[in-house]
């Protein structure tokens, strides 16, 4: 004790340094028994892996009969899903040669334009169905058959648009096939499903119009896809509110009892982007 009252620096050195050396102890036996512990554990989930990657990987048996009944059910549908659309497929493609095609075309435009006449559709100059390449010159031998069953759809598309008399197509336009480039022939015929696009703009009242797209959007054969529709009024503007001023637009006087329509008797121009998809099941 009198050497520690003497000697109070040196005393609280070895306090300090006593003190420190029991925390780095208690660190020590802390941080071994973490590693223990980790140590430990991995050990046991090493172990684990390598019993599990000597294991022969197999479901429950209760798994296995959910497995057995999804597979049911999904093959029951996906048969199903294939018999609606064989309803709806297309028929195959005819073996057609070029200069046969080249022969319907001509038949079907005799046909179409004897139609659009008897019922006063008007057509547009040098209409020739989308084929416009295929009236003087033949196609590719490969791209005929495609050709053929395409001529049958363009040409059901267009009575549709006679029978619903409208006024007059003004434009109508066919996206060529892959087959006619003839290079691209063979993997367009392993498609499951193949689609050829027109796009036709027409000027018709309301009703027409509606009974064309109702016509389209139910076909079963062929199986049509309307992807896109523009309707444009011929009136820009809507009717006056009020008839009684000196209005050089206000509609003529109807006779006494008569409904004077305000809206419904204008014409409108449609334009569709039709897709006539074939399935190749």
């Amino acid at each position: 004790m009198n050497w520690s009252r003497e000697n109070r620096f040196l005393g609280a050195f070895f306090v300090a340094f006593g003190f420190a050396l029991l925390l780095a102890l208690w660190f020590f036996f802390s941080a071994k028994s973490d590693w223990d512990e980790a140590s430990t554990h991995f050990r046991n989930a090493a172990t684990e892996l390598n019993r599990l990657e000597r294991l022969a990987p197999y479901p429950s048996a209760d798994n296995l009969r959910k497995m057995k009944v999804h597979a049911e059910d999904y093959s029951a549908a996906l048969a199903k899903l294939k018999d609606e659309l064989k309803m709806r497929a297309a028929a195959p493609a005819q073996p057609l040669a070029p200069n046969e095609f080249q022969s319907r075309l001509r038949i079907a435009l005799n046909s179409v334009t004897d139609k659009a006449r008897a019922k006063r559709v008007k057509l547009p100059d040098k209409f020739y169905l989308g084929f416009n390449d295929y009236v003087s010159a033949l196609p590719f031998e490969s791209a005929a058959p495609s050709l053929g069953q395409e001529l049958a759809q363009i040409e059901w598309l267009m009575n549709n648009l006679i029978d619903a008399q409208v006024d007059a197509l003004t434009a109508f336009r066919r996206t060529p096939l892959p087959e006619e480039s003839n290079s691209s022939a063979a993997g367009a015929a392993n498609k499951l499903v193949q689609r050829n696009v027109v796009e036709a703009t027409f000027f018709s009242t309301p009703g027409a119009a509606r009974k064309v797209i109702n016509q389209i959007a139910g076909a079963n054969q062929p199986f049509c896809t309307i992807r896109l529709l523009h309707v444009r009024n011929e009136n820009d503007k809507g009717p006056p509110r009020d008839f009684a001023g000196e209005n050089s637009a206000a509609p003529k006087a109807t006779a006494p009892g008569a409904l004077n329509f305000i809206v419904g008797n204008e014409k409108i121009e449609t334009t569709a982007t039709i897709e006539i998809v074939r399935f190749t099941l």
